[in-house]
């Protein structure tokens, strides 16, 4: 079988790091395959799917590059990765169903291509492969990859919500942020660290780097969705589909007359024939402003945890990807 390997825009500066990642990565590809290589033809195909579509890979490399705080040669390190990413993956079928999304990663979307009962058993089918292999390594890992999907589902439920009386819109959706995706991409440094035996202060600000990078990530999206023509996704996706974002949440916060036309724009879904025109009030409007500077102060955020790790390749990556997270919102 051969296997493609996994491709991002992410490059770390030090390229005997990189490569030694790049190939870790590559085991993950294959794991990942086996894991879906069932004797039932159509989950064997569904499976697979998301899988051969490609993605980023952002948590297990994460997973991996946070196990050389400590030996990333122990045994669980690469399991983990695996695990991790097809319980992302296996999130990925369930939201298009609720999304009713036709494409993912450039291809049809499971639900699209067969039908939503397919993505959402095909999604079971993901989430039960990972729960095996976090038995067998141990029942804390059970325990703690319980507990982060639970904020995750947590998460999803609170973005179909509105906020609480007496919270902030804004706070709210940044809580939300740390839950539905913050959560995934912490658990994947925690265990990257944690099962190369790292020391616990060492696990624990790898944790918050996961959490906090995880939402700058989202909000860099936010952003990319609005301000980018070249990002490879239609500009206003998001808008079309009603989906909140904190640009929007910083628009509809505002009460400057002057942006009440835009205010009414994004208070719903925007239709086809008003999108350019909310872009283009977006694009120059203080809540893409505000939504900027947000993400510049979880990017410090980050790149403070980062260094606070221990000197070396991996502390040195980190500080890369919170320079890659603000570059691509350039």
């Amino acid at each position: 079988m051969t296997t493609r390997r996994a491709q991002t825009a992410l490059t770390f500066s030090d390229e005997a790091f990189a490569e030694e990642i790049r190939a870790s990565l590559d085991l993950v590809e294959e794991r990942l395959l086996k894991a879906v290589d069932t004797d039932q033809p159509l989950l064997r195909q569904s499976g697979s799917h998301l899988i051969r579509a490609g993605g980023k890979r952002f948590r297990p490399m994460l997973t991996l590059a946070c196990a050389h705080f400590g030996d990333p040669s122990r045994p669980g390190i690469l399991d983990a990765a695996v695990a991790l990413e097809l319980t992302h993956l296996a999130t990925l079928y369930h939201d298009d169903v609720m999304d009713e999304a036709l494409v993912r990663r450039g291809a049809p979307s499971a639900n699209a291509r067969w039908d939503n009962s397919v993505a959402i058993l095909t999604g079971d089918y993901l989430f039960s492969q990972a729960a095996q292999m976090m038995a067998d390594l141990g029942i804390e890992a059970v325990r703690l990859q319980a507990a982060t999907f639970a904020r995750l589902v947590r998460g999803q439920i609170n973005e179909t919500m509105p906020q609480p009386e007496g919270i902030d819109a804004v706070e709210w959706h940044l809580e939300i942020l740390s839950e539905k995706t913050g959560s995934l991409i912490a658990t994947c440094a925690k265990f990257g660290a944690w099962f190369a035996g790292a020391a616990e202060e060492t696990i624990a600000t790898a944790e918050e780097f996961g959490e906090v990078i995880g939402v700058a990530f989202q909000i860099a999206d936010d952003i990319i969705d609005i301000a980018s023509d070249s990002s490879g996704k239609t500009p206003g996706t998001d808008l079309l589909e009603g989906v909140p974002t904190l640009p929007v949440f910083y628009a509809l916060a505002d009460d400057d007359p002057a942006d009440a036309r835009l205010r009414e724009l994004v208070a719903n879904p925007v239709s086809e024939a008003d999108l350019p025109e909310a872009l283009e009030l977006l694009r120059n409007s203080k809540a893409l402003e505000k939504a900027r500077a947000t993400l510049l102060q979880y990017q410090e955020r980050a790149r403070a945890l980062a260094k606070a790790l221990p000197d070396g390749p991996a502390q040195k990556a980190l500080v890369d990807i919170c320079d890659y997270m603000i570059e691509r919102d350039a």
